[in-house]
């Protein structure tokens, strides 16, 4: 019949992986973490000893990217966040990454893929877009809680510092910046269980399945 792909984009800690996750396994689909892709070059620049803020340096290292580098577990750190954030500004980085992600969303029978702009610049045609929201203190606590058990040090005011500071940054960056597609479903989390959110999405999701399978005859 076609592919179906699942865009979820959203900022920082709004719960947008948990529910691809969820996805993928609702429907039988590979999931693909968007955000692991920035992580992992921002990480290697770092790791070379070079400098997050040269475009070309970081366009370099998104180009030599393979699938092996995502499963660095040092990926999943505060720290790489961050480093993403600030590789993720690069329009040279951007472009090296396209082709990757087009890719993975052209998957048979399907895919899902999560990230700040999959809905907008990666697959602007997706058949289901959602867009993954919560307050900025919602996600700072979510974050908190799973960034405490690395480092027990961190406190939530830092934390929240941090999703402030990368909402402004990924908001108003002249490449990608995040942005909601016009056509993507808004799912605000604020206030729901991870199982609600998952259940909204759910329904969302199959909205938007019943649609495209009339489209396509």
């Amino acid at each position: 019949m076609g592919n179906f792909l699942i865009a979820v984009d959203g900022p920082a800690a709004s719960g947008k992986g948990t529910i691809a996750t969820f996805l993928g396994k609702l429907y039988g689909y590979p999931v693909l973490d968007s955000g692991l892709l920035y992580r992992a070059v921002g990480h290697a620049v770092q790791e070379a000893g070079g400098n997050l803020d040269d475009a070309a340096q970081a366009g370099a290292a998104a180009a030599a990217l393979n699938a092996d580098q995502l499963e660095n577990p040092d990926l999943r750190t505060r720290e790489a966040g961050e480093l993403a954030s600030r590789v993720a500004i690069h329009p040279e980085v951007r472009q090296a990454l396209l082709a990757f992600q087009r890719a993975f969303a052209a998957r048979e029978p399907g895919a899902v893929i999560d990230g700040r702009d999959i809905g907008t610049v990666i697959a602007p045609d997706a058949p289901a877009k959602l867009f993954v929201t919560a307050s900025p203190e919602v996600r700072a606590q979510r974050r908190w809680l799973q960034l405490h058990a690395q480092d027990a040090g961190v406190t939530l005011n830092e934390v929240l510092a941090d999703i402030r500071r990368r909402d402004e940054r990924d908001s108003t960056r002249a490449a990608s910046p995040l942005t909601r597609a016009d056509d993507a479903v808004l799912l605000d989390t604020s206030e729901m269980t991870i199982d609600q959110a998952a259940d909204a999405a759910r329904r969302m999701v199959e909205a938007a399945r019943g649609r495209w399978e009339q489209s396509q005859g």
